[in-house]
């Protein structure tokens, strides 16, 4: 009885806070959106170009506040020093400008158009429909994503089919509210659906439905959405349903966009030098869905303390814990300021808590170097003595950028490296492990492997953009009668013994996976493209080789390009 009588005080408590709050807030604003490709590489030229970190904009946070991006931009432009930006920089730069026209002082006659639709529609030429009066902002806009493709080996016609709408605005710059709806069906290449039928969840998103009684592809709805406000001049609170990153990477160990949307409240404080994050979120265990159930719920809290040290090196940490209550969130994790490794000790320890730092250093006005440091078990004596033992659960990832290549501008490269040990992210229960929605985290391979990436990106003319990757990792995969800490969802108290694990212990994997993209800006936030991919994945215990080989062409609007990068 006094339990539930203090949960109902804590919970009015919060929802008078919530309710408060507002009312003291001040101008905020909402979020650029997942895979906003343009406007995330325009940030980090400029501040590889000045070599300057803004305390506005801490990049290594995603998504950007659009308010930041915009002020961070401004005062990096202002400040060019010996650097001068290009045309296709200028042109990116001006995009940014348009689509967040909420937050320009003074806004330029070239960003509205000349003959907007009816006198209506496209005033801006990034939104198709907008009000911008001194109380009210709204900005609406339609999702489309259209993509054929064909596959070798596969008769089948490749397709994805996605139609939504996308709506943000602003109250009287005190609430903030933004909200994506897309209606997909979709039928991936063949590696793409043996993931579904792992997963049993479609990767980036999650649930899904047989289309028209066709099992190799998928409709599936994806709704996000979120309100914003300011609790005081340096305090921004976010709650909603959608997706964050943490890292400078192309992946990031700590926590990742790839998978599931989830539900999630977001303290962001920004002062000084420091910007600190606190989040806590609402997941989903690993599940096998059988009719029309209510399932299961874990919860997780995460907390990130980055600091520009210089204006050219950020340094920050990270710490999460993960636990599994019957379907009810542990208070004590709402400390915002103590370590949840001392809260999960004074609870009894059942949690799977993690830890972390990771670091941006901007060098010579040319190049970036970046990395994470994750532990999941860490225990010095094991690291020396016992290199193979399965406790020395850790991640390192170490990636550099080098933006106008060889003197040609805006041809810009990155290298990263992933290695996860085996066993990493996985817990002594099936429902703490660092998973969401039957998809990892973090990074979409889970553990036991190592990756390497390469990027090319190339934008020789302000509309035009080709971008080539390669990505080569090998993994350690389970055998059948043995756990090698490859599959982070299994209790690492399956394992068969306590030593002899290496990176690629196990039933080795080998793959090689290679994109190209060629992509037309037509009109603002309007793609027309054309890819080309090649897979090649080798399964050391059948000694096959499996190889894909893809084309497709597609139309994209106001939504992020989708890629089968695992």
């Amino acid at each position: 009885m006094k339990r539930t009588i203090l949960m109902q005080i804590i919970k009015s408590y919060l929802k008078l806070v919530i309710f408060l709050l507002p009312i003291y807030s001040k101008a905020q604003s909402t979020y650029i959106t997942q895979g906003a490709a343009k406007e995330l590489h325009l940030m980090d030229r400029l501040e590889i170009k000045h070599q300057y970190s803004t305390n506005l904009l801490f990049t290594g946070i995603k998504p950007y506040s659009r308010q930041q991006a915009v002020r961070s931009a401004l005062l990096l432009d202002s400040i060019r020093q010996s650097a001068t930006l290009s045309s296709a920089d200028a042109y990116n730069l001006n995009s940014l400008y348009i689509n967040n026209m909420e937050w320009l002082t003074n806004i330029s006659p070239s960003y509205w158009s000349k003959k907007p639709f009816l006198h209506t529609f496209f005033q801006s030429p990034a939104d198709f429909y907008q009000v911008n009066n001194k109380d009210f902002f709204l900005s609406v806009n339609p999702v489309l994503q259209i993509k054929m493709g064909k596959e070798s080996g596969n008769d089948q016609t490749l397709f994805l089919n996605a139609r939504g709408v996308t709506i943000r605005g602003c109250i009287a710059n005190k609430i903030g509210f933004s909200t994506t709806l897309t209606d997909n069906q979709e039928r991936g290449p063949l590696f793409y659906q043996q993931e579904v039928k792992q997963l049993r969840a479609v990767p980036g998103n999650g649930f899904y439905k047989v289309y028209k009684n066709d099992p190799t592809a998928q409709d599936y709805f994806d709704a996000r959405g979120y309100l914003t406000f300011n609790a005081a001049k340096s305090i921004d609170i976010q709650f909603g349903y959608d997706k964050n990153f943490i890292g400078n990477g192309y992946r990031s160990l700590f926590l990742s966009d790839w998978g599931n949307s989830y539900l999630f409240a977001k303290i962001n404080t920004r002062i000084w030098k420091l910007n600190y994050q606190n989040l806590y979120m609402e997941l989903m265990p690993q599940f096998t869905k059988r009719g029309d159930s209510l399932l299961p719920r874990k919860y997780t809290a995460m907390h990130h303390l980055s600091m520009n040290v210089t204006k050219w090196l950020n340094i920050g940490l990270f710490e999460g814990v993960i636990f599994g209550r019957k379907d009810h969130f542990d208070f004590q994790y709402l400390n915002p300021i103590i370590f949840y490794r001392h809260i999960e000790g004074t609870v009894g320890s059942p949690d799977n808590a993690v830890a972390g730092i990771d670091f941006k250093a901007n060098v010579y006005h040319r190049f970036q170097f970046y990395g994470q440091l994750l532990l999941d078990e860490f225990i010095v004596s094991k690291i020396r003595n016992q290199p193979t033992s399965w406790v020395n659960k850790f991640g390192i990832q170490l990636g550099g950028k080098y933006i106008d290549a060889f003197g040609i501008k805006n041809l810009d490269l990155q290298g990263e490296i992933n290695r996860v040990r085996p066993f990493t992210y996985s817990h002594n229960d099936t429902i703490s492990n660092y998973t969401h929605y039957n998809q990892p985290l973090a990074h979409p391979l889970g553990a036991n492997f190592q990756e390497c990436i390469a990027i090319v990106r190339y934008q020789p003319f302000p509309k035009w953009n080709i971008q080539a990757s390669a990505q080569y990792y090998v993994q350690g995969l389970d055998t059948a009668n043995a756990n090698f800490g490859g599959n982070i969802f299994k209790s690492y108290l399956t394992r068969l013994t306590d030593e002899g694990y290496k990176i690629g212990s196990g039933n080795k994997a080998t793959c090689l996976n290679t994109v190209m993209t060629v992509s037309y800006e037509w009109k603002q936030n309007l793609f027309l493209e054309a890819g080309i991919q090649r897979r090649s994945y080798h399964l050391a215990s059948t000694g096959v080789t499996s190889q894909s080989t893809l084309m497709n062409l597609g139309i994209r609007w106001n939504v992020h390009k989708r890629v089968y990068d695992f």
